[in-house]
């Protein structure tokens, strides 16, 4: 009888994928983690323990076959393995390199607890997946019939992608819109190459467009179509733009010249890893190099922030949360990846004011941890007297993001919204107000991860696909 190639985690300690030297990896745009040799990923999907019940799937929220894949790749059946991964995620080697696995599944990983060092869940994912285009395992997209019905989706981002990937393969007639020039959305534009290379979302990209999905790019609507024109010309549409809109940051001078929105910051770096010409970087205004670069925030937005300053070449770089390091909202991971860079945190700090125009500092407020809010999160407190200057050239505010008015923008009253702008959309569905209109992904949930914008995208899609064939049936009555 062959002996069970799992149960390892007994024998086999935890080893994740060797981490460049900060050194070395602060100088470059490059990933920083190197990926697995073959028996290393076998070992380490080795120490799985196969729960009966496995928290780690059931808390992704794509519900992935993690034990199964795990298995498979322990068995040296990494193809099986793949297809196994590929069938609830439609970028599992992008969640695999970007998923706040420490939060997830690893964070829910059962041997963890027992004091064994989680399953590198992650990591494996990747390794299943790059492995997969090295073999030529993935293909384009092809439906075996075709579809007359059109659909429209607004965003290149993970939500309208995933939805395009399983529409697509029913058969149905796709076109992707979207304002910018590349798709991918925050993938693209948003996430630095340290932590998810470009080539990565483009070879998707290039994947979807393979097998039929049209990308209509440099088009907003509002302006270049209307929405009643896409309602019009296609069969349903499906709403996944994500929230740009920068919180900004209430305090005197917060409109000085080097004070700058974090998305605008990473959107010029990662034009230039593409090599196109980028006049706000070379004249200064986006970046931090040789400068005194203070970050504001906690979330993963600013920990992307911080690490570009250092890799552009900043003299020093400063994060400002108002929170303890417990309390942050960021991946630990990417924290400690950050100190290892050289990112000094001042934790327990928050903007009073800023000095200078243009900006040369900022006033910052010490503050404590007092009651619970409404959430159960400590509030943050201010300690009267204890203030004092940060300097800074450069002054990224990484708050987090709002939705834009789209009921307004583009003339549609009737497109439901929440209290905070979001549009309301059925949960499980993302069905809105408005018939054969969906929404999904942040500009649903608000700013979110990658994951769940790929979870709402392929239930949107199954959610059209069921009322197209509900549709075809009246209309054949």
């Amino acid at each position: 009888m062959a002996k069970d190639p799992m149960l390892k985690f007994v024998d086999v300690a935890r080893d994740m994928p060797e981490k460049r030297p900060p050194n070395l990896r602060n100088q470059d745009f490059r990933e920083i983690y190197a990926e697995y040799a073959t028996e290393k990923a076998a070992e380490q999907a080795s120490r799985c323990s196969q729960c009966g019940v496995p928290y780690c799937q059931s808390h992704c929220p794509l519900h992935n076959n993690i034990p199964d894949w795990l298995r498979l790749t322990a068995s040296g059946r990494l193809r099986e393995a793949y297809e196994v991964a590929q069938a609830t995620n439609t970028f599992p080697e992008i969640c695999g390199r970007i998923c706040p696995q420490d939060r997830l599944c690893e964070g829910n990983c059962v041997i963890e607890t027992s004091g064994h060092g989680t399953v590198t869940i992650g990591s494996v994912e990747k390794y299943i997946t790059d492995t997969a285009w090295d073999e030529g395992w993935v293909q384009p997209i092809a439906p075996r019939e075709e579809r007359s019905e059109s659909v429209a989706i607004i965003g290149a981002g993970p939500g309208g992608l995933s939805a395009a990937d399983v529409l697509r393969r029913a058969g149905v007639q796709v076109t992707v819109y979207d304002r910018y020039d590349r798709g991918g959305g925050l993938m693209t534009y948003g996430i630095p190459g340290f932590k998810l290379e470009k080539d990565v979302v483009m070879r998707r990209i290039d994947q979807l467009v393979q097998g039929g999905v049209k990308m209509e790019l440099n088009c907003t609507i509002g302006e270049d179509v209307t929405f009643d024109e896409l309602r019009a010309r296609h069969d349903a549409v499906i709403i996944g733009t994500g929230v740009y809109k920068s919180r900004d940051i209430e305090a005197p001078g917060s409109g000085a010249q080097g004070i700058v929105p974090a998305l605008d910051f990473l959107t010029a770096s990662n034009r230039l890893s593409f090599g196109d010409t980028v006049p706000e970087f070379d004249d200064g205004t986006l970046s931090a190099v040789a400068k005194r670069v203070v970050v504001i925030g906690g979330g993963d937005t600013a920990m992307d922030c911080v690490r570009t300053a250092v890799r552009q070449g900043a003299k020093s770089v400063t994060c400002l949360y108002r929170r303890d390091r417990a309390n942050m909202p960021g991946s630990q991971r990417e924290v400690a990846n950050a100190e290892e860079e050289g990112v000094v945190f001042e934790w327990l700090s928050a903007p009073l004011a800023f000095i200078g125009e243009p900006a040369s500092a900022v006033r910052v407020q010490r503050m404590r941890l007092g009651q619970p809010d409404a959430t159960g999160r400590q509030s943050p407190e201010a300690i009267d007297g204890d203030v004092f200057d940060a300097p800074a050239d450069l002054v990224i505010k990484a708050l987090g993001f709002e939705p834009e008015d789209l009921p307004t923008l583009w003339d549609q009253p009737e497109l439901g919204v929440t209290r905070w702008g979001t549009i309301r959309a059925e949960f499980g569905t993302g069905r809105t107000a408005l018939p054969r209109v969906y929404a999904v992904g942040d500009i649903v949930r608000g700013a979110s991860l990658v994951v769940w914008a790929i979870r709402d995208g392929r239930e949107a899609a199954l959610a059209v696909l069921e009322d197209l064939e509900a549709a075809s049936a009246v209309a054949a009555e």
